[in-house]
């Protein structure tokens, strides 16, 4: 069974990530898949993308299985090549979040252009109590998208914000009952593909242009600091205590 099952629907491409029975979690397999199917040529009649996740949640992260094998390797996660695909995408992207969105995640929603959100949906940032850290390429994206304040809230405390939060801060575009998400995403993603092609394209560009400004910041300092924790005994720890459930005990080493 495919990991990612792509829909067309006239001009809207739908990418479902289709690991349902581990949350859709991020594993090689489901990020190359993604990645493949953000890179794909565009057709002359596609006017949208749309993210989806099967079952009910919408993406739990990082394969923990996986991501373990990699702490203090240095080693590059797939993740940044999809998040950067969706930001590069010439179309409009829409994220349909049903449930939970966490930690890569909550990066896939919010690298989106929009994102239509169930009222059940939770959006977290769950690093800090596993020991790692965003990286720089990560951390901009949730202080472009969410501001300082919500930032801080969500990578500091580590625990999940409600959709119905995240919308009433204006920082995600719609939030709704669970029995009218699929309705309300069909008229934002109607009204996108009703609207002028070359004006969205133009308009992606200028938006992803304009926030490309921060990643030549110095961050040389910031990097150290994740890197620390990334090969630290408390993010082995951490993903241990994660996947047999129950409370990480660190040591700050």
């Amino acid at each position: 069974m495919s990991k990612v099952v792509i829909d067309r629907t006239g001009p809207v491409r739908t990418i479902w990530m289709n690991r349902p029975e581990k949350r859709n979690a991020l594993d090689s397999d489901l990020l190359g898949g993604m990645i493949e199917a953000l890179r794909a040529p565009v057709a002359e009649e596609d006017r949208v993308v749309v993210i989806r996740g099967k079952g009910d949640v919408f993406c739990a992260g990082l394969d923990m299985t996986e991501r373990r094998e990699t702490i203090g390797t240095g080693s590059a996660s797939g993740i940044e090549v999809m998040l950067r695909a969706i930001e590069l995408c010439p179309l409009p992207v829409v994220a349909v979040v049903q449930g939970d969105a966490i930690a890569g995640g909550n990066e896939l929603a919010l690298h989106c252009d929009i994102v239509v959100a169930s009222q059940r949906a939770r959006f977290g940032m769950s690093l800090a109590q596993v020991g790692l850290a965003p990286n720089w390429f990560l951390a901009k994206k949730l202080m472009e998208v969410l501001g300082p304040v919500t930032t801080r809230e969500m990578l500091l405390l580590g625990d999940p914000l409600p959709a119905t939060k995240l919308f009433a801060l204006g920082l995600i575009a719609r939030c709704v009952p669970a029995a009218d998400l699929d309705a309300e995403a069909t008229k934002v993603i109607d009204r996108l593909a009703a609207n002028a092609p070359l004006s969205l394209k133009a308009m992606k560009a200028l938006a992803v242009r304009q926030l490309e400004f921060r990643d030549h910041l110095k961050h040389d300092d910031v990097d150290l600091l994740v890197q620390a924790a990334m090969k630290s005994q408390d993010a082995q720890e951490g993903m241990k205590a994660r996947l047999e459930k129950r409370t990480a005990r660190f040591r700050g080493r």
